[in-house]
């Protein structure tokens, strides 16, 4: 009997044209495909709750825990991934897969650590992480923008919005999907050595340039559900508003200090633009290292699940600082298992280790199995961490490929950051009293000079954040244009071009230059590094500027992330620009120093006189700025100036070039 019913699956078998062999293989993948329908976390199909729900019913203690945690890529390897299920990897400012890495390379090393984390018993993907706060900072060849407030100058949301886009463009191509940035910080004093990352002292400016999460995350349906993380796809990145809150505001502007504020103050001053990026859609948010009236940020229950998660409706997860949570005790690191006790309990899901991991690991679950940690604090954090991943399509397209490489440094988004730069420069002085104003500059000369630490120095222009946390001196560590560059490319070939980083008096009254170009400032630095008391230009600025504005006819251009001490020098100074930090695109500078384009931009901070007075932001009792807060003249654009050559002499003939000057004075009343 069974030799016939064996003899009767072979003549079917051979009747259907299949083996027997490719019927076994028939058979399992009929049987993984029927077993995939009731594995609803890998379906797309299914609604991201159910998805959620059901992954997290299979997560053990241990699988919960490696999700809250992010490591470095430094200590990060697909065994560890693998075996501890980790949320998240990172590159800390300047860590990269190998020097002068280009886009294959870091997608390479991104989906070698995937691979790790989806070979995992449950295969959830890893979401890596990257500061990309002015471009693609981190990478070499990137496009390197102007740094927050030269954008805060620029004044215009839908240009930030653009920079969002292309910056989003630019970490995809190198695999990443997920941007520490914007940072939304009001600063209200230029002595905090961040404060360039902070739009403007202005609240107000500060929401409008929230748009930039539109540009790097897209813009969510009308259906969308306020406080519900967006990701539009893979052109998109998740994006973290940061620090969360009151950064900006520390004593005397000391970094990661404390914010002495009441409640009213804090909600009206600093927390608009949390309220805002978080109808835009935000995927993340940074707790601050900064302290609020004497209580650390990252321990701060209140604020974190009290007001952003249950006031707010903010839906998508919290992340630490780089070892923020090791500093909620003082020295940092004393007591860890405290520290993660608090950070938890206060609101924050996961963890920017970066190095730790066991510890961490260990000490969560401790706390967890003595029930310090309630089990519902480890699942909220992990719904939210997983609600991220899911709605950016993570688990579908966990591994990046190679079909974006040719958007890093690509020549639309160095136009975007050409016209960003040429937007954000603010003419602060143009023609001493009672003679022509200096600006435009004419293209065609006899002979000029260029002087200043900062002509030919891309690193000084681009500032901290770029290649390496700190920045970097010269000119070999990424590829960009000066502003000696920009000169060069920009002038007639007739124009003789003579530069001197530091011209003595004599060499410049022995010359008869036409006209000078004197580029100084600050020079990088990053977060803490960046903290000043003086805010004083760079040696040998000071001397430059005397050495040449006392001889020839100059425009200064300053490069610095802040307002410096200027006010001794401008008297003697013909014209004076603010170009903050450019970044890779030097012709923006000479757009506008040569009339192609006009000046526009407005200060997003006020100048001050002296560092005396400090703090001073518009609307204090002893406001008395050297520039106020909107303070920009005007020129206009070379379309409508008659081509003309000069020598020194006729430089001075007024009526040989026609333009107007416009100065407003706009006083942004801020709402306390």
């Amino acid at each position: 009997m069974r030799h016939k019913a064996k003899k009767g699956i072979i003549i079917l078998l051979s009747y259907m044209g299949m083996s027997l062999v490719k019927l076994v293989v028939w058979i399992s993948w009929l049987a993984m495909a029927v077993g995939a329908e009731y594995v609803k976390y890998k379906d797309p199909k299914q609604p991201v709750a159910a998805r959620i729900k059901d992954l997290m019913s299979k997560m053990t203690l241990a699988e919960k825990i490696g999700q809250m945690a992010q490591i470095d890529r430094s200590v990060a390897t697909e065994q560890i991934l693998r075996d501890y299920s980790v949320g998240s990897v990172l590159s800390g400012g300047g860590s990269e897969p190998l020097p002068e890495a280009k886009a294959e390379d870091w997608i390479n090393m991104v989906n070698a650590f995937q691979n790790g984390s989806l070979s995992s018993r449950l295969g959830i993907p890893m979401i890596y992480g990257i500061d990309a706060i002015h471009g693609h900072n981190n990478v070499y060849n990137a496009t390197i923008f102007p740094h927050n407030v030269g954008l805060g100058a620029t004044g215009d949301p839908e240009l930030v919005k653009k920079i969002g886009a292309a910056t989003a463009l630019e970490v995809r191509a190198t695999g990443i999907p997920y941007v520490f940035a914007p940072c939304i910080a009001v600063c209200r004093d230029p002595r905090w050595g961040r404060c360039y990352e902070s739009y403007s002292e202005d609240h107000k400016v500060v929401e409008q340039m929230t748009d930039i999460i539109l540009g790097l995350q897209g813009d969510p349906p009308s259906t969308w559900r306020k406080g519900v993380p967006y990701v539009g796809g893979k052109a998109k990145v998740a994006a973290c508003a940061k620090h969360f809150v009151g950064d900006g505001g520390t004593t005397r502007g000391i970094n990661e200090n404390n914010t002495v504020i009441d409640m009213h103050g804090l909600l009206s001053m600093y927390m608009p633009a949390y309220s805002q990026s978080i109808i835009k859609g935000v995927s993340t948010v940074m707790v601050s290292y900064s302290s609020w009236n004497g209580q650390k940020m990252h321990a701060n229950r209140e604020l974190i699940s009290g007001f952003l998660k249950n006031t707010l409706k903010f839906k998508g997860f919290v992340i630490s600082d780089w070892q923020g949570i090791d500093r909620i005790t003082s020295p940092p690191h004393a007591n860890y298992t405290y520290s993660v006790q608090a950070a938890i309990q206060a609101g924050i899901d996961m963890v920017m280790v970066p190095f730790n991991l066991t510890e961490f690991v260990d000490d969560l679950t401790y706390l967890v199995d003595s029930k310090v940690i309630p089990m519902d604090r480890i699942d909220d954090a992990v719904q939210r961490i997983l609600q991220v991943k899911f709605t950016m399509g993570l688990f579908e397209t966990p591994m990046a490929d190679f079909s974006l490489v040719n958007e890093l440094g690509s020549q639309a988004h160095r136009d975007l950051a050409r016209e960003a730069v040429r937007k954000s420069l603010v003419l602060l002085k143009n023609g001493k009293p009672g003679s022509t104003p200096l600006l435009p500059l004419p293209k065609k000369a006899s002979k000029i000079l260029v002087a200043g630490t900062h002509a030919d120095n891309l690193g000084y222009q681009c500032g901290g954040w770029t290649i390496n946390w700190q920045g970097f001196n010269g000119n070999n560590s990424t590829r960009g244009t000066t502003i000696l560059g920009a000169i060069k490319s920009t002038v007639d070939q007739s124009t003789e071009i003579v530069f001197r980083e530091s011209p003595d008096a004599n060499f410049v009254k022995s010359n008869k230059f036409d006209y000078a170009i004197v580029v100084v400032g600050e020079p990088p630095y990053a977060e803490t590094a960046g903290d000043s008391t003086n805010l004083t230009m760079i040696d040998p600025g000071p001397s430059a500027i005397n050495n040449v504005c006392g001889t020839v006819k100059c425009v200064v251009v300053i490069i610095s992330g802040r307002p410096i001490v200027i006010e001794p020098y401008v008297s003697a100074i013909d014209a004076l620009v603010a170009a903050w930090l450019p970044g890779t695109e030097g012709q923006g500078v000479t757009d506008v120093l040569y009339g192609d384009y006009r000046f526009s931009g407005k200060l997003p901070r006020t100048w001050f006189k002296t560092v005396d007075q400090l703090p001073m932001n518009v609307g204090d009792s002893h406001y008395d700025p050297l520039f106020p807060l909107g303070f920009g003249l005007k020129t206009e654009s070379g379309a409508s100036i008659v081509s003309r050559s000069t020598s020194s002499a006729t430089l001075r003939r007024p009526g040989l070039f026609i333009f107007m000057v416009t100065v407003t004075l706009s006083f942004y009343i801020t709402g306390k």
